[in-house]
């Protein structure tokens, strides 16, 4: 590899405070790009913002004191998932972020009412402490032996070696990750990786350190499936990025469809909430100008603000940068 990696983030310019405030046009007075839901493919659940570890750059800051969205509970996920089948979506899977999933202490219970009714389960975790207890892992156990090849589990690496995963999420969290995921892999789990990409580096060269480490552990992972490692583009409302127009499309080669929120939802329960409310995506827990109501068949007719008949509004900095421009999906 040529280039040393290192962390890049310093050297990201503030964002022009004038962009991302008008939800029809950008702060250069050109119409702004909207997405309408293409298909349903993955309902997201966010299980809670509490996360056993505090890293220096996550999105929705989760920490082990940070209770802003309260663990979900299984009859509310309940109520989602049979929502979603009356609707007749036919949504294939069901994801669920944080925080950390395995700290809700309804976790289990919660995965098991998803893969009985049919759906595919994701798990995005850091494979550290609360994933490693004895009750979670016979438990994952027992969803892998009753519901084969419906459950995957995405591990949060963020970079292949020590010194960089450990200046994003703190020291002593690269051997518990790595035991977590030699555990996955010693009991035959569909895993796969996500990583960053802001240390400076060529995608062909991340990928190709990433494959040294995999290849020393004998992870199932192919380093060049971007849908078993996924390098995500980082994430800060704080740093400039272009707002997108409804012309950016042809300019970039790209379709409203590839956008997450074509086929994305989310629901949270914040705290001080009665019930939870549906979001466009995963990338926007707190912003309440995004929220789509308390159902999903409300999200699919919402109008006004930031929401076009059902359709989003791309009026947030991480819809241009992670979405358009970095080309993430939160499904791979």
């Amino acid at each position: 590899m040529n280039e040393q990696p290192r962390d890049i983030r310093a050297s990201f310019a503030p964002i022009d405070r004038a962009k991302f405030i008008d939800p029809d046009t950008t702060a250069k007075g050109q119409a702004r790009a909207i997405v309408g839901l293409h298909h349903l493919e993955t309902l997201w659940i966010n299980t809670g913002t509490l996360c056993n570890i505090t890293c220096k750059n996550c999105y929705i800051a989760s920490s082990p004191t940070n209770d802003d969205l309260v663990y979900f509970s299984l009859d509310n996920a309940v109520s989602f998932f049979d929502e979603l089948i009356a609707l007749k979506l036919e949504t294939p899977e069901i994801g669920f972020t944080g925080g950390e999933p395995f700290m809700n202490p309804q976790i289990l219970e919660i995965l098991e009412a998803a893969l009985n009714r049919g759906f595919k389960v994701l798990v995005l975790s850091n494979a550290m402490q609360p994933m490693q207890r004895k009750r979670i892992k016979q438990g994952l156990l027992e969803l892998k032996a009753n519901y084969p090849d419906k459950l995957s589990l995405r591990i949060s690496l963020d970079h292949y070696t020590k010194a960089l995963h450990e200046v994003e999420r703190g020291e002593n969290t690269w051997e518990k990750a790595i035991d977590g995921l030699n555990w996955l892999t010693e009991n035959e789990f569909s895993m796969a990786i996500a990583g960053r990409t802001c240390w400076g580096e060529l995608d062909v060269n991340e990928r190709a350190g990433y494959a040294e480490l995999i290849n020393q552990h004998g992870w199932p992972i192919d380093s060049n499936n971007h849908g078993q490692l996924i390098l995500f583009p980082e994430m800060d409302e704080k740093v400039d990025v272009p707002e997108i127009t409804t012309a950016c499309w042809g300019i970039l080669g790209k379709q409203p469809k590839d956008v997450m929120c074509a086929t994305s939802r989310m629901v949270v329960h914040r705290k001080g909430a009665d019930k939870p409310t549906v979001l466009p995506c995963t990338l926007l827990p707190y912003d309440s100008t995004f929220e789509m109501g308390e159902k999903l068949a409300d999200s699919l007719k919402i109008n006004g603000g930031n929401f076009a008949n059902g359709a989003v509004k791309l009026n947030h900095p991480h819809c241009a940068k992670f979405c358009v421009l970095g080309g993430g999906s939160c499904t791979g």
